[in-house]
C-alpha cells in the first residue's frame, strides 16, 4: 500500500511534452517559465471540418462521443468527492469504464495503427520534427499520451476496487480520494489529447497526406477495422 501512495503523491507527470525548437526567425520565442496556453498554441492553424478526409471526421465525431462521457464521468467523480460512494454512482463510474474498454481503446488502434504512421513520415518530410538523431513529431507525444490514458484508467479503477473491500473508514476514505485525484486527472489528459488531435494534428494531416495516403488509409480501416467510408473526394 505505501507503494501505491508513494506513486500518487509523488510529483505528477508533465502531459505537455515539449520538443527541441527549430530556428523561430520571427516566430515569438516562449520562456520555459512562461510557455503557451496548452489549449492556445502558437501558429495553430484548424481546418474546417467538412474540408477534412472521411477518416479524419471519423475520429473526431468519435471524440465528440468521447467529450460527453468524459463531462458525465467527471461530474460523478465529483459528486462521490462532495458525497460520498453510491451504487448508483459506482455504476456510473462502471458504465465509463466499460465505454474506455469498448470504445477508446479501439479508437486508439485505429489512429496507431492506420493513421498515426502515415502523418508521423509526412511530418518528418516536411520538416515538422524536433532535432536530434531520432527525429520526433507530434505524433510521438500523442502515442505517449495513449499509454498514459491507460495507466491512469487501470490506476483509478483500481484503487476504487480496492477502497469497496476496506472497512476502516479512514484507509477507505484515503483510497477513494486518490482514486478520484487520478480520475480527473485522467478526464483532463484526455480532453488535452483530444484537443491537440483536432486542432494541430488533423489539419496537418489534412495538410501533409495524399491522396495515395488518404486510399490506405481506407483501406487498412476496412480491412482491420471493418469501417466502411464514404466516398468523397479526398482534401488536395
Amino acid at each position: 500500500m505505501n507503494n501505491i501512495f508513494e506513486k500518487i503523491n509523488s510529483k505528477k507527470d508533465d502531459y505537455i511534452k515539449r520538443f527541441a525548437e527549430k530556428d523561430s526567425g520571427d516566430d515569438p520565442v516562449y520562456s520555459p517559465m512562461a510557455p503557451p496556453d496548452a489549449y492556445n498554441p502558437p501558429a495553430i492553424d484548424p481546418a474546417p471540418y467538412d474540408q477534412l478526409h472521411p477518416s479524419l471526421q471519423l475520429l473526431m465525431d468519435e471524440h465528440k462521443n468521447t467529450m460527453t462521457k468524459l463531462d458525465e464521468f467527471e461530474n460523478t467523480l465529483l459528486e462521490i468527492r462532495k458525497e460520498g460512494i453510491s451504487k448508483e454512482r459506482s455504476g456510473r463510474l462502471g458504465s465509463f469504464f466499460e465505454f474506455l474498454d469498448d470504445n477508446i481503446v479501439l479508437h486508439n488502434l485505429k489512429e496507431e495503427k492506420v493513421i498515426f504512421p502515415l502523418i508521423h513520415e509526412r511530418m518528418i518530410d516536411n520538416g515538422e520534427h524536433s532535432v536530434g538523431p531520432v527525429p520526433e513529431t507530434a505524433v510521438d507525444m500523442l502515442e505517449h499520451d495513449h499509454i498514459k490514458t491507460m495507466e491512469l484508467a487501470t490506476l483509478t479503477f483500481s484503487l476504487m476496487g480496492i477502497s469497496s473491500r476496506i472497512k476502516d473508514p479512514v484507509s477507505n476514505a484515503l483510497l477513494i480520494d486518490a482514486a478520484i485525484e487520478q480520475g480527473l486527472a485522467l478526464a483532463e489528459l484526455l480532453r488535452l489529447h483530444i484537443f491537440r488531435e483536432d486542432n494541430i494534428v488533423f489539419p496537418l494531416a489534412h495538410k501533409y497526406l495524399t491522396e495515395s495516403d488518404f486510399d490506405t488509409i481506407r483501406k487498412k480501416l476496412k480491412k482491420y477495422f471493418s469501417v466502411e467510408l464514404p466516398i468523397k473526394q479526398s482534401p488536395a
